[in-house]
Formats: C-alpha cells, structure tokens, sequence
C-alpha cells in the first residue's frame, strides 16, 4: 500500500454527534487486537486512519458499531480533473472481464457538483475498460461499486468498501444493562443492546450440556463487538421447560428474576428484555417491565420493533446458520400463552472471566470444566 493509500471511516447518523467517542473507540480496539497506526485524523465527516497494515485494520474497526461504511481508499486533491483521473486509474486495476460496474460519489465538493462528477467518472470508465467489456451497471444491480467521498480539500478514492454495523457509537449511553443469551433470539437482543450504545453484561442460561456448548459458540460471536479485551461471563443452569408456548413465558419470567437479582449485585441500572411486543402478549411484557420497575432498575426492551436490519447484522457477526432458528420464532403465536413459573425455582450460578482470543469458546468450556 502507498503512504496516501488510508482506512475511511463514514460514521453512521447515529454517531455524527459522537464522532470523538468513536475515535476514541478506534483507538481501543486496534490496541486491543495489537494493530499499529500512525495517526487518526478528521476530514470533515470523515474519520482517516493512516496505518501500515490497512487491511487489518479495517477488518478490526469493522467490529465496532456506529459506522455506516469502511474503506480502504487512495487520498488525493479534491480537484475534479485529478479524482476522474485517479477513479480511471485504480479501476483498471479492479475490473474484471464483463463485469458491470457502478460509481458512487458522496461529500461536500467545492467547485463541481457531485452528479457531474460520477458521470465523468462512469464516462471515462467506459472508455478506459472497453478491452475487457466492463459496462455500467445501475445502484441495485452490479458488481463492482466504485465508491468516492468527497470533502472541500481531499477526496478519497476507495479501493475497498465494506459495510459498517451501523447504530449508535459503542458504550455511548454511559450507562450499562445486563442480558441474557438462552437462545438465539435473545442473542440478537444482546447485540441490538450494544448496538443502541450500552454498555452490557452477558448471562448465559442453558439446561443441558449441549445447550451450554451451543450457546458458548453464540457467544464467541458477540464478544468481540464489546470492546473489551478481557469479560466477565455468568453462567446459570436452570431447571427444564418444554417446547409450548406456556413452558416458553414460564422461561422467560424466570431469566427475569435472575437478571434481577444479578443486576443489583453488580448495582446495573438497566434490563434488556429478550421480549418484543410484537410476538409476546403486551399483558406479559408489561408484567415483566413492572416487575423490574419495582426493584429500582429500568426495564429496556431492544427489539420493541424488528426489522430486516436486524437480521443482517445478525449475518454480519457470522450468525447467519442461525437465522432460519430466529425467523422461525418470530412467527411464533404467543398472544394467548400464560406464564407457569414456580417461586422456588432454582438456578447453579458459575461466573468465570475470559481474556479474548482465538480460542475463546474453548477458553470459556474449560472454565466451567466442560467436555467438547
């Protein structure tokens, strides 16, 4: 790579009054994962990372929540005869044989407007790649994207892009909430937690010992979006439910009580509820809220509303084998279920603390002396 050639980073919309936050988050998980860079700078609504492996970095800060998109870019002049230049020249080397390509420019040019600039660009790609028969595709259908981020001094010509996770900025909220992962529905509420800006705890609560193995592996794909290089994990054996509707609620409640009792050990200000109302009845949503309302903590439910986009990051985190599992809950018909739970229910607690790396679900089933 040469010494112009940086990491871009595009903030999400929920991090553009959070950009120092950000910084500062980049700064921590390239430390934790022991990645050298130069120097982090701000270019209008560009953050740029001047690092000697690039490609390692990007794959690093592409953890981390509150950026829209991630690129690995050549910075030039915001000058437009010289970006359709560099465009023409770095797509030469990017373009396959018949492949249809896209230009996209985004920013604040001074002196051109930003249509003018992509259709030079696709212009002069025509020209140039008439050999090799790439043509123009469209914004929905293509297979290169030739991305362009435009400020009033610089522009920056992406060699690579990548989506962000988007949401807010990681630990944003300065507050924290606790979790719980039982299944991989609730493990979405744990990721869609961190995503809206908290600080979280993880309570894992399985049956059987292939539980525990399935759900460490669920796991190990959450934990390194937390930002921490070292985690506290509390591990409860429960009692087991069947697979009704009522067995389900009757699960639920019980993971409330725990999540509870363990909150006010930690003095944790927040719950997130593994609930939605748009599958649980809002009776025992409600019912669930009220009872962490009258213990002092504050009930928070992250998946009040689902969309698509929680489904694709989902498959961005690597968890896109459990999809079908998440898809097939979600069609689940609850409204009329009641909750069954026993008042002397009782738990075995195990909380062990795990330094992050390759081997983490290994690392964490050798802590609870576990067979895999």
């Amino acid at each position: 790579m040469t010494e112009d050639t940086l990491v871009v980073v595009y903030p999400s919309l929920f991090a553009e009054n959070k950009i120092k936050q950000l910084i500062e988050n980049i700064e921590k998980i390239l430390k934790i994962k022991k990645l050298k860079f130069t120097k982090i700078t701000r270019d209008d609504f560009l953050i740029c990372i001047k690092a000697d492996d690039p490609v390692f970095v990007s794959s690093a800060i592409a953890l981390l929540f509150g950026i829209k998109k991630i690129a690995i870019a050549k910075k030039i002049k915001s000058n437009f005869k010289t970006i359709v230049s560099e465009v023409g020249e770095i797509s030469s080397n990017l373009l396959l044989k018949g492949e249809k390509f896209y230009v996209k420019a985004d920013g604040n040019p001074k002196g051109f407007v930003i249509k003018d600039l992509e259709l030079a660009s696709t212009s002069t790609l025509i020209q140039k790649n008439q050999k090799i028969s790439a043509k123009p595709g469209t914004e929905s259908k293509h297979d290169k994207l030739l991305q362009i981020y435009v400020t009033k001094t610089n522009a920056y010509v992406c060699i690579f892009v990548d989506e962000g996770l988007g949401g807010t900025v990681n630990n944003s909220q300065s507050q924290k909430s606790i979790c719980c992962v039982t299944d991989e529905f609730s493990a979405v509420n744990c990721l869609e937690t961190i995503k809206q800006g908290f600080e979280t705890k993880l309570v894992i609560c399985y049956e059987t010992r292939e539980d525990v193995i399935h759900l460490v592996k669920i796991v190990d794909k959450i934990l390194p979006r937390m930002l921490k290089s070292e985690v506290e994990l509390e591990f409860h054996k429960i009692s087991k439910f069947g697979k009704k509707s009522e067995d389900l609620l009757s699960k639920n409640s019980l993971i409330t009580n725990i999540l509870i009792k363990s909150a006010k050990e930690k003095q944790i200000s927040h719950i997130s509820l593994a609930t939605s109302p748009l599958i649980f009845p809002s009776t025992y949503v409600e019912t669930l809220q009220k009872r962490i309302f009258s213990t002092g903590i504050i009930p928070h439910i992250s998946l009040s509303g689902i969309d698509s986009e929680i489904m694709k990051n989902a498959k961005e985190i690597g968890m896109e084998k459990y999809v079908p599992k998440i898809e097939k809950f979600l069609k689940s018909n609850l409204t009329k279920s009641k909750s069954k739970l026993k008042n002397n229910e009782k738990t075995v607690k195990k909380i062990i603390k795990v330094k992050l790396g390759p081997n983490n679900v290994h690392t964490i089933l050798d802590s609870l002396e576990i067979e895999h």
